[in-house]
């Protein structure tokens, strides 16, 4: 064989083992009750999109990527130059902060630690949650809901979620812009993709 052909054939299954996952629809979720228990017990799914964060003084604008699998999530932010990209990942248990600088940081409250280094925070544990449309079954909740069941606001500990636009995502309609606000911060997210996958 020549080495062109095997040169060939060497990309061909390069790209092959980075060929993205297909996402799958969703079933019917054009209830309050069946939104909650589709969505609640998804297991396998990510959203690409946008973010902006004010804190007083403090704030940026970037690209928000978060994958969730079962209770471990993975989620890159970028930001503007003083921040760079960082991710943020955890499991059910523990928070892990990795800075621009690759350096690694548990976070024991990831909310303060956030606002102590940057100056901003995101509500990590909830937001999984609130992407979807759906409130944290972990505490307490007041909700809004439009005629078709929708969720269109949300109140959870001190934050307060309006989803002002829902589009297509697996088939039915999700959470396209999203804001969550408390006394001190102001979180906006607007997801461009929604990706779901089944087991």
């Amino acid at each position: 064989m020549s080495a062109r052909a095997c040169l060939l054939i060497s990309l061909c299954l390069l790209s092959a083992c980075v060929t993205p996952r297909q996402g799958i629809e969703l079933p019917d979720i054009g209830t309050w009750d069946a939104r909650g228990q589709v969505l609640g017990t998804l297991r396998d799914w990510e959203f690409k999109g946008r973010i902006a964060v004010k804190a007083g003084d403090e704030g940026f604008n970037g690209r928000i990527n978060w994958s969730q699998q079962d209770d471990t999530f993975n989620t890159t932010v970028g930001g503007p130059l003083g921040m760079g990209t960082v991710r943020i990942e955890g499991d059910g248990q523990s928070v892990v902060l990795t800075d621009k600088d690759g350096e690694k940081t548990v976070l024991t409250d990831a909310e303060l630690e956030l606002r102590y280094r940057y100056g901003w925070s995101i509500p990590v544990a909830s937001l999984r949650y609130w992407a979807l449309g759906i409130p944290d079954p972990t505490m307490p909740a007041e909700t809004e809901l439009d005629d078709e069941g929708k969720l269109v606001r949300l109140r959870q500990s001190d934050w307060t979620v309006s989803i002002s636009r829902y589009r297509e995502g697996g088939g039915q309609q999700m959470p396209r812009i999203l804001t969550a606000t408390n006394p001190d911060t102001r979180v906006r997210m607007v997801i461009d993709r929604w990706l779901f996958f089944g087991r």
